[in-house]
């Protein structure tokens, strides 16, 4: 079987392809190129970041281990479509109000959706491999579903909800049952990479706002009664649930609960103001199940870093509706709602709204 590996230069890709490849799998390995020289957008203050301009010490890094290792790399440039579906996204949701993560967005529209397209017209392959920290299973029910990795404080399944079944069919995590302690003693005994090498960091290596090409615009910051506390910069620098950092002094702790693009307003309450019971979710992709069970208590997150609480889920047309047994806080349009059903990715779909 031909498996072709997605390669940062990190620890995590390189040990997944070394892993794969003393399986006994034929491995090759692949990196996806996301910067454009003549991009509207900035350049990251950080060059340690999936969009930076430089890549070539990445590049040359992942050759040597790809040597090493002994498999071919190939590159394949995806800067075009990074630019509109993930970039340009990126900056519509957050000018619409809302909170995207272009992490779970790039995941399946590039890395496990375009990158491949434009890697089969290079080579042919079995199965797609990366380094993860998650697990992919077929069900007794005959569906694909991505499962929590073994190493709880790894986990990555929430980034990965929203790969479909056909992504998921040809998809293997071989770092899905280990522990990340485990991953880098392999990689310090295979000498791939210094002791104590830093984890890589997200997407973009800046101020997110930077990405969106505005120019600061005075706004208030209000109460929910309308009541004007102070002003802002621009709505676009704040995020639902954001307590600190807002510049303003009142009687009680203040959180960010809504955004008003249209009138550049930040509104902001008390804590129980933050506080949902349903949270409404659209454009859903279904893993582990294509529709729930009334009966069923799901686990939910509402953010990656968020903790999974339990609800009831029935589906409504092309999204679903979450009932918490308990109030959730600080639910945020344009974050995904990732269903769990033990420890398999039920659905995720996008926040479109929500109820106290």
């Amino acid at each position: 079987m031909r498996v072709l590996v997605g390669m940062s230069g990190g620890i995590d890709s390189s040990v997944a392809a070394y892993l794969l490849k003393k399986a006994g799998y034929e491995v090759e390995g692949i990196t996806m190129l996301i910067w454009k020289p003549d991009s509207p957008y900035p350049m990251p203050m950080s060059a340690n970041s999936c969009y930076s301009p430089d890549k070539s010490k990445d590049l040359e890094k992942i050759r040597e281990i790809s040597e090493r290792i002994g498999i071919r790399h190939f590159t394949v440039d995806c800067s075009d479509l990074f630019e509109s579906a993930v970039l340009d996204n990126f900056r519509s949701e957050y000018m619409n109000g809302h909170t995207p993560n272009p992490c779970i967005w790039c995941n399946q529209k590039i890395k496990f959706g375009a990158m491949l397209d434009y890697a089969r017209e290079l080579l042919p392959f079995d199965y797609f491999a990366t380094g993860h920290y998650a697990r992919v299973r077929k069900l007794e029910n005959g569906r694909y579903a991505v499962l929590k990795a073994r190493d709880e404080k790894k986990d990555q399944s929430y980034f990965l909800s929203r790969l479909s079944q056909e992504q998921l069919s040809s998809v293997l995590f071989p770092l899905g049952d280990y522990l990340k302690s485990e991953i880098r003693e392999i990689d310090e005994i295979l000498g791939f990479h210094e002791k104590g090498q830093s984890e890589s960091q997200d997407f973009y290596g800046g101020d997110y706002t930077e990405l969106l090409a505005v120019e600061d615009k005075k706004g208030d910051i209000v109460l929910e009664d309308g009541t004007i506390l102070g002003q802002h910069n621009g709505f676009w620098h704040y995020t639902i649930g954001q307590r600190k950092g807002l510049g303003i002094a009142y009687s009680e702790p203040l959180y960010v609960i809504s955004l008003d693009p249209d009138r550049n307003l930040v509104v902001v309450g008390t804590e129980p103001s933050t506080h949902s019971t349903v949270v409404k979710a659209g454009d859903a992709v279904f893993g582990a199940v294509d529709d729930f069970d009334p009966d069923t208590i799901y686990t939910v997150k509402i953010r990656s870093m968020s903790k999974p609480a339990e609800a009831h889920v029935r589906r409504t047309g092309e999204g679903f509706e979450v009932e918490f047994l308990d109030y959730v806080k600080g639910a945020a349009p344009g974050q995904s709602a990732v269903v769990y059903y033990r420890d398999a990715v039920a659905a995720s779909g996008i926040i479109s709204g929500q109820e106290g």
